[in-house]
């Protein structure tokens, strides 16, 4: 059996350009994976998912998909969720929430825990996600030693604080949702991969993957504004993490970044 094992995540995908680029990266650079998981709540033009965008992103790799407060921006969702073990949406939504909060995949040579958490801070006023991380961890652990989190966070602090209060008991711990790529990869003290955010498969010249009229008309002029995803070359955001097989303690994070060279 491999002792170790290599996670690649990818942050948000924005919609049609954020899908390309990432399928246009796996084609050539998947090779070596042994799991891959990418955040979707933003592939449908921007919002939501729809199961045809799932589809196109497992026939390019990924095997498991989290999400945010997004997720169920397009009710498509709701005809579909269920069906899909491996397309998570945050764990500390309400119970009777439709959909799956964490799953655990069998991919050979041991099984992968994924975990999906939702921040409070500047958003929704879900479930604690810490308290919701001690309940789930321990029913993971049960089955793996190898547990991967996407928290879903605006706040830094509550991104930083989780990586802390979870370092030891997971393998990794990435955010999500702010969509832009920070440079803190770093393995905790006590084993934990972390990253304050991946960053996102997004256009490059946007705002967080936004058209930037639309965002100067909220943000100038304060007036209301239906945000679009921008056009053109996109940019595939996410890290790769090396995880020891035996013990669940992450030996390596370090960051991707590709951006295309043509549209």
């Amino acid at each position: 059996m491999n002792k170790t094992i290599k996670i690649l995540f990818f942050g948000d995908i924005i919609g049609k350009p954020g899908r390309r680029a990432l399928v246009k990266y796996l084609k050539s650079n998947k090779s070596g994976a042994d799991l891959i998981i990418a955040n979707a709540e933003n592939a449908a033009h921007g919002f939501g998912v729809q199961e045809q965008h799932i589809i196109e992103l497992q026939d390019a790799g990924v095997q498991v998909f989290t999400g945010g407060n997004h997720t169920f921006d397009r009710r498509e969702i709701f005809e579909f969720v269920e069906r899909y073990p491996y397309v998570l949406r945050p764990a500390n939504y309400p119970d009777g929430t439709p959909g799956r909060g964490s799953c655990v995949i069998d991919i050979g040579p041991c099984k992968i825990g994924v975990l999906n958490l939702h921040g409070r801070v500047f958003m929704e006023p879900l479930g604690s996600p810490f308290l919701f991380a001690d309940k789930i961890i321990e029913e993971l652990q049960r089955e793996t030693t190898i547990i991967f989190v996407d928290f879903h966070a605006e706040a830094t602090a509550e991104k930083q604080a989780l990586g802390w209060y979870l370092d030891g008991r997971v393998s990794v711990v990435v955010g999500t949702h702010t969509h832009v790529q920070t440079a803190d990869e770093r393995i905790l003290p006590k084993g934990t991969a972390y990253i304050t955010d991946a960053g996102a498969c997004s256009p490059i010249n946007s705002v967080i993957g936004m058209e930037l009229d639309g965002v100067f008309r909220r943000m100038v002029k304060q007036l209301p504004s239906r945000f679009e995803v921008a056009a053109g070359k996109a940019a595939v955001c996410g890290i790769e993490a090396t995880v020891d097989v035996e013990t669940g303690k992450a030996i390596g994070i370090k960051r991707i970044r590709f951006e295309e060279t043509s549209e």
